[in-house]
């Protein structure tokens, strides 16, 4: 193992005890302060998905490694050098931590039957796992949000796709995105433009730097997308693939930029567009930003109208995109560096013994009524949990003492005003039985199922 792998797994020393074991690089957590931003991104796309028809599926995040090496391409970069794979130790099957989820959810519908039925719209969401150097926006383990839509054959679903993340863009309230379209048209049509596209690049040769020498003959189609600014020149003038278009896949391309054009989404034909994976054909589409640098991509996907029958189905159209959930969080708190997160709405305080059994039934009863309660935990005094109240952000303070609990009552006392600015309002004692009813009128929360 070299040096700097050995310090990279090595634990950070702990002078006042044991070492210190800190997270793999590449891979983070995810802290509270943070939450909040994760939270908004994953129920503003559930809504959205929901809202167009997508159902949710979940596939294990260890699948065959053979899945991927005959799914995404033997030659691609994912394949070739981002996996993590590694041999179980008890049945010597080899294995992979998933570098995306089109494959998974492909063979699940393949293994399920779910296409017997007719087409299906799905969505999932979930960590992936890729090898690679980590950088802003690109980690070790990233997490996406995607959909697949099986057995469509038209552009409208492409179509609808691009419509759809156009809408969540905008609930999100992200800045400016581009988004960027080709079609990559039919295995025919790809070959010409694959066999052009060599001979142009092997009468460069002294122009091409190593990645694109040892893609030429493997993959060459990815040299297009290459960010080397020396060989920008030299690219832009290669062989593109729209101009070996037959006229089924020249007609689905321009139906799909007619309906982007009704439903008023501006776009960009991007001719050396080509995404990393081999399953795609037709058309192929990324949302881009100029404000995370290099890693620009936020969404990308297309067609894969081989995929199902690759994994063993039968011959059935499909399109699917997936979501950079890291890079969108990062555009959302460039947008909104600060954002209010659901508040505790009750800080219910004791005095101990007794008095916590009856706090313990009314924090129930509130939470029965639809409201977030704290109950305080331990013994301190009244005066060290109103500042803990205070602190939690609640709008309510609620105090069973002796007093109250042998009155079978509780004091109320408000925080918070309207706008969530620290304001004291008058203590006043309410029967534990109207406790619940009272508190969440105040709050502005309806009763769901309290029980009194």
């Amino acid at each position: 193992m070299s040096t700097a792998a050995t310090a990279e797994l090595a634990p950070r020393s702990n002078p006042m005890g044991a070492p210190k074991i800190v997270a793999i690089r590449g891979m983070n957590d995810m802290l509270p302060a943070q939450a909040l931003w994760w939270e908004r991104f994953e129920q503003e796309a559930t809504d959205t998905l929901r809202s167009y028809g997508y159902l949710q599926i979940r596939t294990p995040v260890v699948e065959s490694t053979a899945l991927f090496r005959r799914g995404l391409g033997e030659v691609t970069d994912v394949v070739e050098r981002e996996m993590y794979s590694f041999v179980d130790s008890l049945n010597g099957e080899a294995l992979t931590l998933r570098p995306e989820n089109t494959a998974g959810v492909v063979r699940a519908a393949v293994e399920h039957s779910l296409l017997h039925e007719g087409p299906c719209r799905l969505w999932y969401a979930g960590p992936m796992f890729r090898h690679e150097r980590p950088q802003r926006g690109r980690y070790r383990q990233f997490h996406q949000i995607g959909a697949e839509a099986l057995g469509y054959s038209g552009p409208d679903i492409d179509a609808e796709q691009i419509v759809l993340l156009a809408r969540l863009w905008r609930r999100l309230g992200l800045p400016e995105t581009r988004l960027e379209i080709n079609c990559l048209g039919q295995s025919d049509e790809r070959a010409r433009h694959r066999s052009a596209l060599i001979g142009f690049l092997e009468g460069h040769d002294a122009a091409l730097d190593g990645d694109a020498r040892r893609r030429l003959y493997s993959n060459p189609l990815r040299i297009l997308d290459s960010k080397n600014p020396g060989m920008q020149d030299l690219l832009a003038g290669a062989p593109r693939m729209i101009d070996y278009l037959g006229d089924s896949s020249r007609a689905h391309f321009e139906r799909l930029q007619r309906l982007l054009g009704c439903a008023g989404i501006a776009f960009v034909v991007n001719p050396r567009l080509v995404r990393g994976l081999d399953y795609y054909n037709l058309t192929v589409f990324e949302w881009v930003t100029e404000r995370l640098g290099a890693q620009g991509t936020i969404c990308g996907g297309g067609r894969y109208d081989g995929l199902v029958e690759m994994l063993g189905g039968r011959p059935t159209p499909a399109c699917g995109f997936s979501i950079g959930a890291e890079r969108v969080i990062e555009l959302m708190r460039e947008e909104a560096p600060v954002i209010e997160g659901p508040r505790c709405q009750v800080y219910l305080m004791h005095q101990g013994g007794g008095t916590y059994d009856v706090a313990l039934q009314a924090a129930e009863r509130l939470r029965d009524a639809g409201l977030s309660v704290i109950l305080h935990a331990g013994e301190s005094s009244l005066k060290a949990q109103m500042r803990r109240a205070d602190a939690s952000g609640a709008a309510f303070a609620v105090i069973v003492g002796e007093q109250e609990a042998a009155a079978s009552a509780a004091a109320v006392k408000a925080l918070r005003d309207e706008d969530g600015q620290q304001a004291f309002g008058p203590q006043r004692i309410v029967a534990l039985h109207e406790l619940a009813q009272t508190v969440a009128a105040a709050a502005g929360v309806g009763n769901r199922h309290t029980s009194q």
